[in-house]
């Protein structure tokens, strides 16, 4: 598996109803095994998580079935990881 770091930064159309959604969305990534870390930025402007993947693919369809990325009231980026 690898690690994919995701960016979550909210927009203008954020949507606080979104939050717990995506909350218990990433519960079930951790319950499941595919979420490693996960947390908010101490701004307030988003925050991140990294995410176990076979590959770019994969993790980018885990992202679009996120319901904040469903809201549209963030925007995601994806990064590969090689963390040591």
């Amino acid at each position: 598996m690898n690690r994919y770091l995701v960016l979550v930064m909210r927009n203008a159309r954020f949507d606080p109803a979104a939050v717990q959604p995506h909350r218990d969305f990433l519960e079930g990534l951790r319950a499941g095994g595919r979420l490693e870390l996960s947390g908010g930025f101490s701004d307030g402007s988003g925050g991140a998580y990294l995410l176990f993947a076979e590959d770019i693919e994969q993790a980018m369809q885990t992202v679009h079935a996120d319901p904040a990325y469903l809201s549209g009231g963030w925007d995601f980026t994806v990064h590969e990881w090689n963390a040591r």
